[in-house]
């Protein structure tokens, strides 16, 4: 099983910026589909971005322009840069892996605050 540790949350004004990063466990994180998630309070978790094996990206029409997700395959890592952060961009944000073979893996997930 795959393990997925999240990072670079906490609490930061409109505006602002944070990076989120996420560390995967094992040998096949170069092989995956990576993607971060999140879930305001009484809504559902819905996708935030991905990005496939051969780095090709993806993102929500709500956070183009302003998020970036990236893949560091020499460090297991997958990143996800936040800028102009609004409140409505408040939520718990996870870390996903999906492997080829099937394996689906979440990480704990890590705090956004951003006050209004």
């Amino acid at each position: 099983q795959v393990q997925l540790e999240e990072s670079g949350g906490g609490l930061v004004q409109a505006g602002g910026s944070l990076r989120l990063s996420c560390l995967a466990s094992g040998s096949i994180f170069r092989i995956s589909i990576m993607g971060w998630y999140r879930q305001a309070p009484g809504k559902q978790r819905e996708l935030v971005a991905g990005i496939t094996r051969d780095f090709t990206t993806n993102y929500t029409d709500s956070v183009k322009g302003r998020f970036t997700i990236s893949r560091d395959n020499a460090k297991n890592t997958v990143y996800l840069q936040m800028n102009s952060l609004k409140p409505e961009d408040t939520a718990v944000y996870y870390c996903n892996l999906k492997s080829p073979s099937g394996i689906d893996s979440w990480g704990k997930g890590t705090l956004v605050i951003v006050p209004s």
